[in-house]
């Protein structure tokens, strides 16, 4: 299906916001090295900029487009970057920059699709403990998941002091790293909040249960986010972890990140070495998870959890959700739409 332009990719114009039919001419084409196709060109009439199918493409100005879809399925494969860069033949820090701008992308794609999430639902909220460069600088990363179809809701990465034992071979380490690079922040409120904050966000003001263990934290930070909208139901983490355990949907999503996403696997050197990577990596497994994966092997319909919640009519392929551009918020090209025309704030009633 030919491409059509579904606006001016140009922030400044007045057509990107709002289009008008026909504020665009074809511009010629021109061949790219790696495309059997030549790529069609476009000239906005109004503020007379260039721009091609290109443009809207995730893939914009990538050298080894065709790449792009393996090292997706690689890194929530829980394989690392040398390893994909041995098994392609290139750089693994060409490898490390794909991957961030793909996390970026699923990153912003996530937040466009769940602009709103449904009323009535109960979230379940947990922290999952990593490090990053050595075990001594330990990480946070609080996580909310929806109960019914375990939809990943939002996820936060900060820094966490841990102190070994007085006198302990730990300690002195940690000690003598502190020494050297000043006093670890412990940022666990700071991240819960703000996990909780992007919920508020998505839920508009209404009301919901939360579920969490008994952390004295969680219940006031809870209170100053949603006040009286919500109904805190609090779980002892020493309970045991059947299917029976009111934290069950977390503590399994959270051990299906660590097989997923190799840099969360405990002792392995595939560790992140900054925490600001985790959260990029954590994008991915937030898109794949929610949109691309069917919610549980059970299911006989191959629906995600995204499309459970009907936030997308279908599952996602990898392809697809590496398609377009989604830095442009929710007037972004759906990942559906094959010729472009369908935006994400269309809705449901779009056409792919």
């Amino acid at each position: 299906m030919e491409f059509v332009p579904p606006f001016c990719p140009n922030r400044d114009c007045e057509q990107h916001q709002q289009p008008v039919a026909g504020f665009f001419r074809r511009h010629g084409f021109y061949v790219a090295a790696c495309r059997p196709d030549p790529v069609p060109r476009f000239r906005c009439r109004t503020c007379r900029r260039t721009f091609s199918t290109q443009t809207f493409r995730q893939d914009y100005r990538d050298r080894r487009p065709e790449l792009n879809e393996p090292l997706f399925k690689s890194l929530v494969s829980s394989t690392g970057y040398r390893q994909f860069a041995r098994i392609v033949r290139m750089a693994v820090g060409a490898a490390q920059r794909k991957a961030r701008k793909i996390a970026c992308h699923a990153g912003f794609l996530h937040e466009n699709l769940s602009t709103h999430l449904p009323v009535g639902r109960t979230f379940v909220l947990d922290e999952e403990e990593t490090y990053e460069q050595a075990s001594i600088r330990t990480v946070t990363m609080p996580l909310v998941v929806e109960k019914e179809h375990w939809f990943v809701v939002t996820t936060a990465v900060g820094s966490i002091r841990r102190l070994a034992p007085e006198g302990t071979a730990r300690r002195n380490w940690q000690t003598r790293d502190e020494l050297k690079h000043g006093r670890r922040p412990d940022q666990s409120a700071e991240c819960v909040e703000a996990v909780l904050r992007a919920l508020d966000k998505k839920l508009g003001g209404d009301r919901l249960v939360l579920r969490s263990d008994l952390k004295p934290s969680y219940l006031t930070i809870a209170q100053q986010v949603f006040g009286d909208r919500v109904t805190h139901e609090r779980t002892s983490s020493r309970e045991p972890r059947t299917t029976y355990n009111p934290l069950f949907v977390v503590n399994t999503t959270i051990a299906m990140s660590r097989d997923n996403c190799g840099r969360l696997r405990r002792k392995s050197w595939l560790v992140t070495k900054k925490r600001e990577f985790l959260q990029l990596h954590m994008h991915q497994f937030t898109v794949y998870r929610n949109y691309i994966r069917k919610r549980f092997n059970r299911d006989k319909e191959d629906k995600s959890p995204g499309a459970h919640l009907r936030l997308i009519p279908r599952s996602l392929t990898i392809a697809e959700a590496i398609r377009w551009r989604q830095d442009w918020g929710q007037g972004s090209i759906h990942p559906l739409s094959t010729d472009g025309s369908w935006r994400i704030r269309d809705g449901l009633t779009g056409v792919a």
